[in-house]
């Protein structure tokens, strides 16, 4: 059904979840991973008319190294699980852009990514990489929300429960 599975990941904690997730997935479908880390430079300062200027010049090296590891470290697990895994970096400025634009690269036909779940004004400043890849990606995406504090009883437990298509 799922022959290349995407998971994008950070390294981070709500990442590691979907990263989890995927594996389980991959292995009940006997799928390879393509595990995608994108390294997106922080703005040094924002102009009056909503304009950033970035010197992404200083850190890219910095930034691909943390990338790096973050799909080395997800590599590991799936070889460890006996899955292939294929670790991608990329550096862009809009990482919801390079994940799709990495589905279509690689063939992959399942998104599985972790999402934070924020609304309102939190959404509107952070912007929602997931809510871009929703809406743009060719395949389904399975999005993975952390549990509520101290309700970790009720996370999702099996990788097809939370499973949405944009």
């Amino acid at each position: 059904m799922y022959k290349r599975i995407l998971v994008p990941t950070d390294g981070s904690e709500l990442s590691e979840h979907a990263v989890t997730a995927a594996i389980e997935f991959a292995r009940a479908f006997g799928s390879e991973l393509i595990a995608l880390s994108v390294a997106v430079p922080e703005p040094v300062l924002q102009s009056l008319d909503g304009a950033m200027v970035l010197d992404p010049g200083q850190h890219v090296d910095a930034l691909l190294e943390q990338a790096y590891a973050a799909v080395s470290a997800v590599a590991a697990q799936a070889q460890a699980a006996g899955l292939q895994c294929t670790p991608l970096t990329r550096f862009a400025l809009d990482p919801g852009e390079a994940i799709v634009e990495a589905v279509r690269e690689q063939g992959c036909d399942l998104v599985v990514m972790g999402s934070h779940g924020r609304r309102g004004l939190s959404r509107l400043l952070a912007g929602s990489v997931t809510q871009a890849v929703l809406a743009y990606a060719p395949v389904p995406v399975m999005v993975l929300r952390p549990a509520p504090a101290g309700d970790a009883a009720h996370a999702p437990s099996r990788p097809d429960q939370g499973a949405s298509k944009g």
